[in-house]
């Protein structure tokens, strides 16, 4: 079980995040995106996940401006709620708090980043202007064709599910063709396929998924 931390931000703000320290052997430093539902439980045992395969990880709470500790449900209302946070919180205006997270992580081994949904689109942003990280492993991000201009700085790995309602494959093929050296992932899968808290979650698809972005840090640390 990981605990709740202050990241100080450069432009002055203090945000949360949750923080899991490494069991065993540390491998490297890991940044947990969270999807558009905030730091969830889910996103915590995401990061406890990652904690016993030897990473230290920071899940920082984005949100934290508008609605400290944000934490939703999949009701209508808070799926609601929750895209309108997102709004109020782009990609690039992020990119701070992520560097926050980084600089407590770096200096003690490899850096490395996940992140889905929301946290999907802030990876390949991430991958492309901040300095530092080894690899990047991005689930879903619906945004992220929309940055295909840019160039990732890291190694990356993108996941898709080709049942996704919110992501044409069209776009995700987009991203595909302007960096064909990066490979692109499409399961037979919705939206959320990697969380157990979704209709959408396949077991099967989350495990092909996590192997290969354990894998993709593997190679790069």
């Amino acid at each position: 079980m990981g605990t709740m931390i202050d990241l100080h931000v450069s432009d002055g703000a203090v945000i949360k995040a949750y923080h899991a320290q490494a069991q065993g052997a540390r491998k490297g430093g890991l940044i947990v995106i969270q999807e558009i539902f905030g730091v969830t439980d889910h996103i915590k045992e995401v990061a406890d996940s990652y904690a016993a395969d030897g990473y230290e990880v920071i899940a920082p709470s984005l949100f934290d401006r508008q609605a400290p500790l944000f934490e939703a449900t999949y009701s209508e209302e808070d799926v609601k709620k929750s895209i309108a946070l997102a709004g109020q919180n782009p990609p690039d205006e992020r990119m701070a708090d992520l560097q926050a997270a980084m600089d407590m992580l770096k200096g003690k081994g490899p850096v490395f980043m996940t992140g889905y949904c929301y946290g999907g689109s802030l990876c390949w942003v991430a991958a492309c202007r901040l300095d530092g990280l080894a690899a990047v492993s991005g689930y879903y991000g619906r945004l992220a064709p929309e940055y295909a201009d840019e160039t990732p700085k890291c190694p990356v790995i993108m996941h898709f599910g080709e049942h996704d309602h919110a992501i044409p494959m069209d776009r995700v093929q987009h991203l595909q063709d302007a960096h064909p050296d990066v490979p692109v992932y499409v399961y037979d899968a919705g939206h959320g396929f990697n969380s157990d808290r979704r209709a959408d979650y396949d077991e099967a698809c989350a495990a092909l998924a996590r192997k290969r972005t354990l894998e993709l840090f593997a190679a790069n640390s």
